[in-house]
């Protein structure tokens, strides 16, 4: 219920009476488990981030090979966020609010790069990307381009990830393979 509030609200409007309100218990009741708004915020975000990456994970695993596991990786992570658009809310709101709430992630940490940069450097070991690609900028981009289709799509909801989730794919597919 806070990602929602978040999501609806942002984070400076989200507060401990109006989380304490939706959730049907007192302020206290929740000042008992948190000690701060931003710690809830917190919370909130590691939940989304959570459940984002476990959807990417999955997706990952199952994918038939490493060229395939990158594009599950991009398709899962923009599907994740267009069927749960309050996540991508929360994400952008948490890293907007950054250590003030406890969150130290950030776009071009490499906590969320290292894991594309090393799909994309077993796609090459496999020869189904071409060996002249730096991985980490490559992982870089698609991440960046990822960031972009969902900050548009929260800014314009006629805007759809479900379009902008093949041709992500087919952009990096062409820049990759060799």
């Amino acid at each position: 219920m806070t990602v929602a509030l978040i999501a609806e609200h942002g984070h400076a409007a989200t507060s401990l009476a109006r989380i304490a309100e939706a959730a049907e218990i007192s302020k206290a009741a929740v000042l008992y488990h948190f000690s701060t708004k931003n710690a809830v915020v917190e919370a909130a975000y590691r939940a989304v981030l959570d459940a984002l990456v476990g959807r990417v994970a999955a997706a990952v695993e199952a994918a038939p090979g490493p060229g395939a596991a990158v594009e599950a990786y991009v398709t899962a992570m923009i599907g994740h966020l267009a069927e749960h658009p309050g996540h991508g809310r929360v994400i952008s709101e948490a890293l907007r609010q950054g250590e003030r709430i406890g969150v130290t992630d950030a776009p071009t940490s490499e906590a969320r790069w290292r894991p594309l940069a090393d799909l994309v450097s077993r796609a090459q070991e496999a020869g189904e990307y071409r060996a002249d690609i730096d991985p980490r900028t490559f992982a870089l981009v698609i991440n960046g381009a990822i960031d972009a289709v969902v900050a548009e799509s929260l800014e314009d909801p006629a805007y759809t990830l479900t379009t902008a989730a093949p041709q992500v794919v087919d952009l990096l597919s062409h820049a990759a393979r060799p």
